[in-house]
């Protein structure tokens, strides 16, 4: 039976100092670990350990970069989410502007133009619980006044409450047929339907790292995102391997290419070099970072 019992602040501190971790200012490392926790943390120093098992730290291992490591981790996430909510809000724009217009204001309850029925049942009850759970006063109003009608509000109301990861399952799975699902994709700049989806899960899956404060630095992320051979708009010339998927900078690359299109005088890459600037001990290479990124054209637009 595994036993473990709760260690307290001062008694962490002493752990990490016994297994060779520096700790210079104790006050400050007891702040960190009363307000962060110990675990949370030590997904930012566990690359410092020489001997993960033991959990001996290398040697000049400083507890003041573990918080810069986390510091920075934290700003990255509240730029992304930043950058992540313009790419939201379009693809719910479109959604809504564009299948209202070739169907109707309940195209998303239609089985009819999805490839998977199942998968849209699926997307319906996580919109019905997103809708449930709402505090909006016009969509409290429109089940007020339409007590008899059984459908989800219309698709301008509905889809206004619902996350980015079930707007991203309803584009995927569209039908490849249906004329909205290649318009969307090409006014994002993504040529037709064959690119776009992988593109908008691998963005919601950072999405949900970031609302759910989970780490992103030095993270193998899933999914392999398809990429355009000829991108009809500024793209990077050094386009990382099929193994570099893994690593955060080519689903920046993605952000940055659509964040491009939707708002073109956007400040994403001064931002993202502003933060690199600020914490210099963080190694770009753990989010694998090109070295001249700056210089790409995507990133210069």
């Amino acid at each position: 039976m595994f036993v473990k019992q709760p260690t307290t602040i001062p008694e962490q501190i002493e752990i990490l100092k016994s297994r060779g971790l520096i700790i210079n200012d104790e006050y400050l490392a007891a702040l960190y670990l009363s307000n962060v926790s110990y675990y949370r943390l030590g997904e930012y120093w566990y690359s410092m350990q020489s001997d993960k098992e033991n959990h001996i730290f290398k040697k000049d291992a400083v507890f003041s970069d573990v918080i810069f490591l986390y510091e920075f981790d934290r700003e990255l996430k509240i730029l992304l989410f930043d950058v992540i909510e313009r790419i939201e809000i379009s693809l719910r724009t479109k959604l809504i502007y564009h299948l209202s217009h070739e169907y109707d204001a309940w195209w998303f309850q239609n089985f009819d133009i999805f490839t998977d029925s199942l998968a849209l049942t699926k997307t319906l009850a996580n919109i019905e619980e997103e809708i449930s759970r709402t505090k909006e006063k016009y969509i409290k109003e429109h089940f007020k006044k339409h007590k008899d009608d059984q459908r989800f509000p219309p698709a301008w109301k509905t889809l206004e409450q619902t996350s980015f990861g079930s707007l991203s399952k309803l584009y995927g799975n569209l039908k490849n047929t249906i004329k909205s699902k290649d318009t969307i994709a090409k006014e994002l700049g993504t040529v037709n339907h064959t690119y776009l989806p992988s593109w908008l899960q691998s963005i919601a899956q950072i999405r949900n790292y970031c609302a759910h404060h989970s780490r992103l630095w030095n993270k193998n992320l899933p999914g392999s995102p398809k990429l355009l051979s000829k991108p009809p708009f500024d793209w990077v010339e050094d386009v990382p391997k099929q193994h570099e998927f893994q690593n955060l900078y080519i689903h920046l690359c993605l952000m940055k290419y659509l964040l491009n299109i939707i708002l073109p005088k956007n400040d994403f890459t001064s931002r993202l070099s502003e933060l690199f600037k600020k914490y210099p001990s963080v190694d770009p290479n753990a989010l694998g970072m090109k070295p001249n990124w700056e210089n790409e054209k995507l990133w210069k637009n």
